[in-house]
C-alpha cells in the first residue's frame, strides 16, 4: 500500500469517525465499566485460580503414571483447558488495571517483521501472506512487547477474517506531523452491527462475520490508549476492514 494514501483520523476522539461514520466504531469501555471490570477480575482471580492450580497439579501428576494413550490425551486436554481458563483472567486483570507501559525507542518495521515471523506457519497454513510497506527509520515511543502484542492481535484477526480462502493483508505506516499513522487492510469478511457496538468489549466472541473478537481488539484498544494514541476501524459487513492507528514517535 502506498503510504501517501493514508487518511488521518480524527483527533478529537479515540474512535472518531473516517468517511463513513456508520462504518466505524463509536463505543469504547468507559472508566465505569473499567474499573467495575478490575473489581471483578480482583476477586475472581483470587477464587478461580486456587481451585485452577489444584486442577492442574493433578492432571500432571496423573499424567506422569498415565501409559493408555486415549486418558493421556484427556488429561493434557484438562490441563489445557484449566490453563486457557487462567489466561482468561489473567488478560482481565490486565486489561482492568494494565501496567504502566516501560517506554523505549521501538523500531517499527522490526516488530512488524518479528510478529509475522512468528505467525508464519499458521499464515501459510492459512494461505494468508502479509505486505509490509514501513520505512526503518520510523522510530515509536513504546513498550515494545505491548507493541508486539497489538499487531499479533491485528494479524490474527485479519488472519480469522480471510478465512477460508485465505488472502492478503498489508500493514504501512508514515510520519504526519510528528505523529505515526498505521494502517492495517485486509479484504476478508467484516464487522456486523452488532459486532462494532461490542468491537472493544471484552469477552465478545461475535463470530457472524468470521471475526474472532474476543480478547484480542479490546487488549488493542488498552495498550494504545496506554500509549496515549487512537485506534480506528472502518468495515462493512462484506469487507474490507481498515484498522488505523495513531502512535507517538520517538
Amino acid at each position: 500500500m502506498d503510504s501517501d494514501g493514508l487518511k488521518p483520523m480524527a483527533e478529537t476522539s479515540t474512535t472518531g469517525a473516517l468517511n463513513n461514520p456508520n462504518a466505524n466504531f463509536v463505543a469504547v469501555p468507559d472508566a465505569a465499566k473499567l474499573e467495575a471490570l478490575a473489581e471483578f477480575a480482583a476477586g475472581a482471580g483470587h477464587e478461580i485460580n486456587n481451585p485452577l492450580a489444584t486442577i492442574i497439579g493433578r492432571a500432571q501428576l496423573l499424567l506422569k503414571e498415565e501409559r493408555d494413550p486415549q486418558r493421556r490425551q484427556m488429561l493434557m486436554s484438562i490441563g489445557a483447558q484449566a490453563y486457557r481458563i487462567r489466561d482468561m483472567i489473567g488478560d482481565t486483570m490486565l486489561f482492568g488495571r494494565p501496567p504502566r507501559p516501560e517506554l523505549s525507542n521501538a523500531n517499527l518495521a522490526e516488530i512488524v517483521q518479528k510478529v509475522i515471523a512468528k505467525q508464519a506457519n499458521d499464515l501459510a497454513n492459512e494461505h494468508c501472506s502479509v505486505s509490509v510497506d514501513i520505512d526503518k527509520s520510523i522510530i515509536l515511543r513504546a513498550d515494545t512487547a505491548q507493541l508486539s502484542i497489538v499487531f499479533h492481535e491485528l494479524v490474527r484477526n485479519s488472519r480469522q477474517a480471510l478465512q477460508p480462502n485465505g488472502g492478503k493483508i498489508e500493514i504501512s505506516a508514515a510520519i504526519e506531523s510528528g505523529l505515526a499513522l498505521i494502517q492495517l487492510v485486509d479484504q476478508g469478511n467484516g464487522f456486523t452491527d452488532l459486532e462494532r457496538e461490542h468491537a472493544f468489549d471484552p469477552f465478545f466472541s461475535g463470530r457472524q462475520a468470521g471475526r474472532g473478537l474476543g480478547f484480542g481488539l479490546p487488549k488493542c484498544w488498552r495498550i494504545i490508549q496506554q500509549h496515549q494514541g487512537q485506534i480506528e476501524i472502518q468495515s462493512s459487513p462484506t469487507g474490507p476492514t481498515t484498522v488505523q492507528i495513531i502512535w507517538p514517535v520517538a
